[in-house]
């Protein structure tokens, strides 16, 4: 038997033909082989439309669905980076930024104690905080909501009390890693961040270690450097925050091992700011594309325990060091940092998130 292939088959006058007795490919309806779909344009509603058919009236795509028509939205991906970022740390004090704009940071509201060395995450509309020391090793978490000012409200615990975790989100699922308890850990737990309730296990970073940092491109979450039993870290761990998993090697190092580091970035580029030794290094990776950190600029001032929040475009980095200088780069541009403002008070232990 012969066999030909075609794209197209047109009449005689050059439309579409009318099979009115069927027509089979390889002796099967071709109707089983195919969905079809009536699909409608114009202002005026149509007329005994089949279930499933879509109409578009200039304005609004419609689908009729059991004898009704239905329009059609397309959801955005929900936003884990937004405009407004808040700083927190070493006192209850909590202070906002607007990230696009810079200016001097104004008073949010208050936590529950003065924190430190936690760490902070979000969703795009409610950031919580979790671990750090008061007058010794937290597992509270505390959450708030971007866009109003307001003092924090209890969340739930973490699965372990301990100083020095890092924190990354996807959106969703807000996850931290490490920290330490007399011991360096290599847990990683979990919260949904719409949702307040306890942390869950996670899986178990590559190693114990504290003071790293982290970042998170909406898919991958990334822990950078941090102190362990043998010193301090140059290596990158990963993880899928969707996955319930323990983390893996990035496949790539830091320019050299530093604890103490600030992460924040976007869903394309990763920054890792500041550090031990007073550093004032920010060093970038490609979350999706394994390899070295490369060099993107110096901060104003060097330190450690800097906070870090960032929008779509911009990075801001502030405090630690016994400093209140807030500075800001443009996360798809290499550079040296620019002056943004001053947070309230000046403070040694910070940390941030931002949102809207």
């Amino acid at each position: 038997m012969s066999k030909f292939n075609t794209a197209n088959i047109e009449n005689r006058s050059g439309s579409a033909p009318t099979f009115s007795q069927g027509l089979n490919v390889e002796g099967t309806d071709i109707t089983s082989l195919v969905t079809m779909t009536e699909y409608y344009t114009g202002a005026s509603e149509p007329s005994s439309p089949a279930n499933g058919a879509v109409w578009y009236d200039g304005t609004d795509t419609q689908q009729y669905v059991n004898d009704g028509w239905y329009k059609l939205t397309l959801a955005p991906e929900p936003a884990i980076f937004g405009d407004r970022g808040v700083f927190m740390g070493s006192s209850v004090n909590m202070d906002y930024i607007t990230i696009s704009s810079p200016g001097n940071a104004t008073a949010f509201g208050d936590l529950s104690a003065a924190f430190f060395y936690s760490g902070a995450t979000t969703n795009g509309s409610r950031g919580v905080m979790g671990g750090g020391v008061v007058s010794s090793s937290e597992n509270t978490l505390e959450y708030w909501t971007f866009a109003t000012p307001s003092n924090s409200t209890d969340f739930g615990d973490l699965t372990l009390a301990r100083n020095y975790p890092a924190a990354m989100t996807n959106g969703p699922r807000g996850v931290w890693a490490g920290g330490f308890t007399g011991a360096y850990q290599n847990i990683l737990d979990y919260i949904t961040i719409d949702t307040a309730g306890n942390a869950t296990d996670f899986g178990d970073l590559t190693t114990g270690k504290e003071s790293a940092g982290a970042a998170s491109n909406g898919t991958l979450g990334l822990i950078f450097g941090g102190g362990s039993s043998s010193g301090s870290l140059a290596s990158i761990d990963k993880i899928t925050i969707a996955t319930t998993a323990n983390a893996t090697d990035f496949g790539g190092v830091l320019l050299s091992a530093t604890k103490s580091i600030t992460g924040a970035g976007n869903a394309t580029r990763s920054l890792a700011a500041g550090g031990s030794g007073n550093t004032n290094v920010i060093q970038y990776v490609t979350p999706s594309s394994p390899g070295n950190a490369i060099d993107f600029g110096d901060l104003t001032i060097g330190g450690g325990y800097v906070g870090g929040a960032a929008n779509d475009t911009r990075a801001v980095f502030g405090g630690g060091g016994n400093a209140n200088i807030l500075n800001y780069v443009t996360i798809a541009t290499t550079g040296n940092a620019t002056d943004f403002g001053d947070l309230t008070e000046s403070k040694s232990s910070r940390f941030a998130a931002s949102g809207d």
